[in-house]
């Protein structure tokens, strides 16, 4: 299921669903072989057909696949993001506008859909063979700056490193003892039918 020996993938449903969820994780461990443009055209039309409030469609996304590119992207991320996806092939950041194209009203569920956004993209890069791994951990003030992306108009929320599985071995001792996919809460812990019940005293 998972490319290279070193990924065991312990995930297991308690319902029926398909494979493509538990499937899906975020390695670090990232090979530098380069993405073809058909594959960046794939993952980026994905993207483009996430369900959206008032069809917005608020998500933008500015990615780098070159080496000069990518120079310019890895500082914007934390130091501990550094350390491994500086090997990623495709680095890129998600944000949203902030406010409505239509109205002019600030958009309330620009992040909600961006997230609808993000999982799109992810979801075609297993289904090519890729994986995509987002991150929070990055200079929020550089990545404005870097991105040309004005505050005013736009909030950044992810950075995203695509790419190939890599060798896991070239991770630090900290990452490869945590590359595998990691476990979930169950169902009964985040979904209740009718209202939420009392809070715990």
């Amino acid at each position: 299921m998972f490319e290279g020996p070193q990924i065991i993938n312990e995930r297991t449903p308690d319902a029926q669903v398909d494979s493509q969820f538990p499937d899906r994780w975020s390695p670090r461990a990232f090979s530098s072989e380069p993405l073809s443009e058909a594959t960046i055209k794939s993952l980026l039309e994905a993207a483009r057909w996430a369900p959206s409030s008032s069809n917005e469609q608020p998500w933008t996304y500015v990615y780098a696949t070159t080496d000069e590119q990518r120079a310019r992207f890895v500082p914007i991320l934390d130091k501990f993001n550094q350390i491994w996806a500086q090997h990623a092939p495709m680095l890129a950041f998600v944000m949203t506008r902030r406010m409505m194209t239509k109205s002019g009203k600030p958009n309330r569920h620009a992040q909600f859909d961006a997230g609808s956004s993000w999982l799109s993209l992810a979801l075609e890069a297993r289904k090519l063979g890729l994986y995509a791994h987002a991150m929070a951990g990055f200079d929020v003030d550089m990545a404005h700056e870097v991105l040309n992306a004005p505050r005013d108009v736009y909030e950044i929320m992810a950075a995203i490193a695509i790419g190939k599985y890599g060798d896991a071995n070239q991770l630090d001792d900290y990452n490869r003892k945590r590359e595998k996919p990691s476990a979930r809460k169950p169902v009964a812990e985040f979904a209740f039918e009718g209202p939420l019940p009392d809070p715990a005293p």
